[in-house]
């Protein structure tokens, strides 16, 4: 393994990464704190010399799945020749993320799976809103280098609508092959919005 074994790496690593695991294949209400330690391998007092509290543990693996996704399109941006292809990356990254091997499958978005846990105007729920915003913002500035100002705040939305729409069906499913199929829309789209400005 690199990096050294799972005992050497910090106890926060570990409980974050023992966290995201359960937390997406069975929900962040059914994992409790010590089924997270022990899969972690640390004691209870080790999780809460890492966070104040499970709510605090619940806001740092929303944080982290929004930093694994930005880092998912950011490697796929890196390849986009232009401006179309930034936008379809935004696709390009959350197929990756479906693709990825989870310990119970494809669940869908693990960031909504989070919200949907979280009662309103809880933390989480801001973040995941936040990722949204973000990921529609991706969006927008992608297409406004192709799209006047209006128009790349429109197709952005409702690209953004055809993206969540498709994670939500890929998830129900538990392939990513709706979200290769909101992928193809998407080109569409944007053909055909480039083909009318």
């Amino acid at each position: 393994m690199v990096g050294g074994s799972t005992r050497e790496r910090p106890a926060r690593e570990r409980l974050l990464k023992a966290a995201a695991e359960m937390f997406y294949a069975n929900g962040m209400s059914a994992t409790g704190i010590d089924a997270i330690t022990e899969r972690a391998g640390v004691a209870r007092k080790s999780l809460y010399n890492n966070f104040a509290s499970k709510d605090a543990l619940v806001l740092a693996y929303i944080q982290a799945r929004h930093q694994e996704w930005l880092e998912l399109y950011e490697r796929r941006a890196a390849q986009a020749s232009g401006p179309r292809e930034a936008v379809l990356a935004v696709f390009d990254a959350y197929i990756d993320h479906a693709g990825a091997a989870y310990v119970h499958g494809f669940r869908g978005c693990g960031l909504l799976n989070a919200a949907a846990e979280l009662p309103a105007g809880a933390p989480g729920r801001t973040a995941v809103r936040e990722h949204k915003e973000e990921v529609e913002s991706i969006l927008t500035t992608a297409l406004a280098e192709i799209l006047d100002a209006g128009r790349a705040a429109e197709l952005a939305e409702q690209l953004s609508f055809v993206l969540e729409g498709a994670v939500a069906r890929a998830g129900l499913e538990g392939t990513p092959e709706r979200l290769v199929h909101a992928r193809k829309i998407a080109s569409s789209l944007l053909d055909r919005a480039v083909e009318g400005a």
